[in-house]
Order: structure tokens, then C-alpha cells, then sequence
């Protein structure tokens, strides 16, 4: 059984960041019923081209975006604009332990499914909204998406060519990063939230914005901001702290070279055929390094151009120094390591006869995570869920059914 077995997640959220938290916890083994719209769904149901194919090569209608995020789930469809609905939703809420959602700041509160209204039919409720400012501040009614978060947030300034370089600006991450790290920012405020009710009873509003993930995030960038009030400007593949660290050209296309001391410097400029560069003043200790890279980076491009990016990765590989390639997903999935660790895998789906998805990084000795469930087609629990959480007969069913609810 998975460490969250005895865990029920009334998750109302869509597109990313509350579906991608709802999905780790479903993972863990918690029973995340995924709350949708009668007819339509979570809007990343029909984020396509491209979709799921059946054996036949039709679309399934299932878009690739959605079957990201929300494998091991239960799909419930209920209209809880309709009182009915509402009802249905605070009958769930009291036999559930955590509620996400991420509507708009106050959006829920007219449906009556707010955290306070909530909290008191279950006290025990943990009630984790996701929205892009927060529930407090000037930005909060503001709406909040992943591309303008990185880029209000500071993320974009840093992603990018150097000034002066050919493709100079500020580029987004291609990934909806922001997105990913507020799921797992709530993810971890659940469980401690969690952790906290089972000292207590007690059950907690958790306030997650993607606007304070993101500036959380900046790491080591907003340090470097911080303590020198100077805003770091983009470099490319290059590091702001550490050189060389970043892309450089191969006879056959790039490589990646990480050097993170000056032990790893020394073996890199022996195997490079420089190994009087550690010896240099200029090149010395990575701070001079750092200071002198405008020097630096130009000679180890004229040095790494004269072998392959295999041939660089074996060799230094040898020698200690980390390094890689830069691989498209066609390359990773066929990687060894990522061979090894299983992290492409196949569940069964319904349409389509199987899913393919990525498997949980998350590796636990006494708990694994189990893949019970592909990600449900739209409403595919609705009357097993009514039926087991709420003990509603199929009469109850049809009543609601033709009344729009469900």
C-alpha cells in the first residue's frame, strides 16, 4: 500500500500546477478524486495536436498535455454552479482530507466552497489554493500563468543569450517550470500540513502562489542580487558563479562541461592539452577564472572544436571531470541510465489500449509508488465515486444525471 493510502484529495484544480501536486500525492497512493466540469473537463483535455492515438491511429481525444498530470486519479464530473452540485462537493469535503483548487481569489467563495465555509463542515480539512499572486497583495484578483510568471518573476531576465550575442533576449524555460515547482512547493505543504494534524486535529489554509515560488526559486541568482544590488544579466549556457561551466562546440555539435573546482580544472586542462592553463594566475582558482572568462572561454572553444562530443565525454568521463551531451527526448528515452531506471513506462487506457508516461522520480524502500491508474477519461468515476464515498443509488444517479449535475 502507498505511504498516503488512507489519504482522500478532493482536487477541484486544472491545467498544471494543482493537477501535477494531485498527481504526486496519487502517486504516494493517495485516492485523488479529480473534480470536472460536466461536458468539458480540465481545459489541457483538449491542450492538442498532439493527442493520444488508438491501436488504429485515431485520436483518442486525450491530449498529450493532460495525461502528463494526472495519472492514478478518479474522474468526477459535477456542475457546482448548480446549488445540487455545490451540495454534492461539501458532502465529499467532509470525508476528504485535503482540498486544491486554484481558482481566481474569491472565485469559490460564491459557490459556497471556500475554505471557511469548508472547514466547517470538516474541521480536519486541509485546503491548499493555488492561484498566481496569493490571497493577500495588490496583484492577488490578478489571473496568473506560468509564461508571464517567469517573466514578472524575474526567471526570463536571467534565461537567454548574453547582450551582443546572435539570438540576444530573454527567452522563457522550455518547460512550464513555474508551473512544476508550485505543485511541488504544495506538495510539501500538504504533507506538512499533514504532519501538523496529526500532532493537533487541527487542519490548515495553505496560501500557495506562483509569483512567490518563482522569486523563492531565483536560488543562487537572487543572492547574487541581494548581497550586491546589482541585477545578473543573461549568459547563455554560461554560470554567473563558475567557469567554465556551460556549452562549448564540438567537431560534431556540442557538449557540456561542468567544472566545479580547481582539481577538475587541472584534469580538464590536461586532457584538453593545455595544462598550463591551471597553472596561469588568470586561470588559477575559479574567482579568477570567473574574473578572466572573457579570456578563458575563448581558447577552450578553439581547443574542444578539434574532437567529437562522444570523444570529449569518454575522455573526461575517465578522467573525472563531469561533462555530457546535449540530447533531444528522442535521445533520452533511449539513454541507458534512463533504461535502467525505468523511467519510461506503459499503463493500460480504456481508448487507447495503453498510455505511455513518465514515471515518478521518487523511490521509496518500504512504500514504492504504485501505477494503479492511467489518467481517467472525463467523468469515468462519477457514479463509483458518488456511489462508494457518498453511498448514492443508482435512482440518486439518474435524478442528477438528468438534472445537469453530474
Amino acid at each position: 500500500m502507498g505511504a498516503l493510502s488512507h489519504v482522500r484529495v478532493l482536487d477541484l484544480s486544472r491545467v498544471l500546477a494543482g493537477p501535477w501536486s494531485g498527481q504526486i500525492l496519487a502517486d504516494l497512493g493517495a485516492d485523488v478524486i479529480k473534480v470536472e466540469r460536466p461536458g468539458k473537463g480540465d481545459d489541457t483535455r483538449s491542450w492538442g495536436p498532439p493527442f493520444l492515438a488508438d491501436g488504429q491511429g485515431r485520436s483518442t481525444g486525450e491530449a498529450a498535455y493532460y495525461l502528463a498530470a494526472n495519472r492514478n486519479k478518479r474522474s468526477l464530473t459535477i456542475d457546482f454552479t448548480l446549488p445540487r452540485g455545490q451540495q454534492l462537493i461539501r458532502e465529499l469535503a467532509a470525508r476528504s482530507d485535503i482540498v486544491i483548487e486554484n481558482f481566481k481569489v474569491g472565485g469559490l467563495a460564491a459557490y459556497g466552497l471556500d475554505y471557511e465555509r469548508l472547514k466547517a463542515v470538516n474541521p480536519r480539512l486541509i485546503y491548499c489554493s493555488i492561484t498566481g499572486f496569493g490571497q493577500t497583495g495588490p496583484y492577488a484578483r490578478r489571473a496568473g500563468y506560468d509564461f508571464m510568471i517567469q517573466g514578472l518573476g524575474g526567471l526570463m531576465s536571467l534565461t537567454g543569450r548574453a547582450a551582443g550575442e546572435d539570438g540576444a533576449g530573454p527567452v522563457k524555460v522550455g518547460v512550464a517550470l513555474t508551473d512544476i515547482l508550485t505543485g511541488l512547493y504544495a506538495t510539501t505543504a500538504i504533507l506538512a500540513a499533514l504532519a501538523h494534524r496529526e500532532q493537533t486535529g487541527a487542519g490548515q489554509h495553505i496560501d500557495m502562489a506562483l509569483l512567490d515560488v518563482q522569486v523563492a526559486c531565483l536560488a543562487n541568482q537572487a543572492m547574487n542580487y541581494l548581497t550586491t544590488g546589482n541585477p545578473p544579466q543573461r549568459l547563455g549556457n554560461a554560470h554567473p558563479n563558475i567557469v567554465p561551466y556551460q556549452d562549448f562546440p564540438t567537431a560534431d555539435g556540442d557538449f557540456i562541461l561542468t567544472v566545479g573546482n580547481d582539481s577538475q580544472f587541472r584534469k580538464f586542462a590536461e586532457v584538453a592539452g593545455h595544462p598550463e592553463w591551471a597553472d596561469d594566475d588568470r586561470f588559477a582558482s575559479n574567482a579568477m577564472r570567473v574574473a578572466n572568462r572573457g579570456v578563458l572561454i575563448p581558447l577552450i572553444r578553439q581547443a574542444t572544436v578539434f574532437r567529437t562530443t562522444a570523444q570529449w565525454v569518454e575522455t573526461l568521463e575517465k578522467a573525472g571531470v563531469p561533462c555530457g551531451p546535449i540530447n533531444d527526448l528522442s535521445q533520452v528515452f533511449a539513454d541507458p541510465q534512463v533504461l535502467a531506471r525505468g523511467l519510461a513506462l506503459s499503463m493500460p487506457h480504456a481508448l487507447a489500449g495503453e498510455v505511455p508516461q513518465v514515471a515518478s522520480p521518487i523511490r521509496l524502500s518500504e512504500t514504492p509508488v504504485e501505477y494503479r491508474m492511467a489518467p481517467p477519461q472525463l467523468g469515468e468515476h462519477t457514479a463509483q465515486v458518488l456511489g462508494q464515498v457518498l453511498g448514492l443509488e443508482d435512482a440518486d444517479l439518474q435524478q442528477l444525471k438528468a438534472a445537469g449535475v453530474i
